[in-house]
């Protein structure tokens, strides 16, 4: 029977990252209530054997589409817009899990959840820069400080749900599982929209967020991300009034993340070439993050 093994990659991690320890306490509980959630079968701690520690989970065949269309769904509109909805109804019904049902209700800390990702990400922010941190980035997080919301009724979050983390039948292009599964926790589930729409690009949005290229949303008939808002609304019954924050922090969070990556190349301790812009995009993203705080950008 085949499997997968899982283990961090090599070289510096940032804290929290590619936490298989996480994944496995998920995995091996998840798949009981939520059928698109691969069972882990084995954790080792032991860093010995192969260098860190590791999983082993099932395996499930499919494809995956990242930022760009495959040219075996050139013009196919309809396709794009049934993933929209289905990245929804993925949500929706992961979002409905109740995690005791799973042993997982005393999984993460979810109160206070939202607070402490603004002061967590405002802090990796400050560590990843040698200097001051761009000033949109530090506009963005003042806002988030200054606009609080309270945390939503927590639901298990994936904390990195996106097309790509979504495994596709290769004829029906109906999911056959969601991987990366190791920044799961408990929280406000509105993040986890946020987060998925952090990656989905419109046609009009700025460079930074077209240089993305993690979501194939700007064409191919997807929906707006006003839309999937909506539905996801609809379909959940959870008020979203308060959403603004949520999808600000959401970007702010992504700007971060591709701030730590970029300074892993200035500092020297990546070589990899693809890393050069990211100084700039983090710019763009943060500035894009700030004109949809507000309010001048959706």
């Amino acid at each position: 029977v085949p499997a997968v093994l899982r283990r961090p990659p090599m070289g510096d991690i940032p804290p929290g990252a590619n936490d298989m320890k996480r994944e496995d306490r998920i995995l091996s509980r998840l798949w009981r209530a939520f059928p698109l959630a691969p069972r882990s079968l084995h954790y080792s701690p032991d860093k010995e054997i192969l260098g860190n520690h590791f999983m082993i989970m099932e395996y499930r065949a499919g494809l995956t589409i990242g930022g760009t269309w495959p040219d075996f769904l050139a013009g196919r509109d309809d396709i794009g817009a049934a993933l929209g909805t289905m990245l929804v109804d993925t949500l929706v019904a992961f979002h409905a899990v109740k995690p005791a049902d799973v042993e997982l209700g005393e999984f993460g800390r979810p109160e206070g959840f939202l607070q402490r990702a603004v002061a967590g990400w405002r802090q990796r922010m400050a560590l990843s820069c040698d200097d001051a941190p761009p000033a949109a980035g530090v506009a963005v997080a003042d806002w988030l400080e200054a606009n609080q919301v309270p945390d939503g009724p927590p639901t298990l979050l994936h904390n990195d749900f996106k097309l790509d983390n979504v495994l596709l039948d290769s004829n029906s292009l109906t999911p056959v599982a969601v991987l990366d599964w190791d920044q799961g926790t408990r929280g406000d589930p509105l993040f986890d929209l946020a987060t998925l729409l952090s990656y989905w690009t419109e046609p009009d949005d700025p460079p930074a967020m077209h240089e993305l290229g993690q979501m194939p949303s700007a064409g191919n008939g997807f929906p707006k991300r006003a839309e999937i808002v909506n539905l996801y609304a609809e379909r959940s019954g959870r008020d979203i009034s308060d959403f603004l924050f949520h999808r600000v922090l959401a970007l702010f969070k992504l700007g971060v993340i591709f701030m730590q990556i970029y300074a892993q190349y200035r500092r020297g301790t990546s070589s990899d070439e693809r890393f050069r812009r990211f100084g700039d995009l983090t710019v763009g993203l943060m500035t894009f993050a700030h004109e949809v705080a507000m309010r001048r950008a959706t």
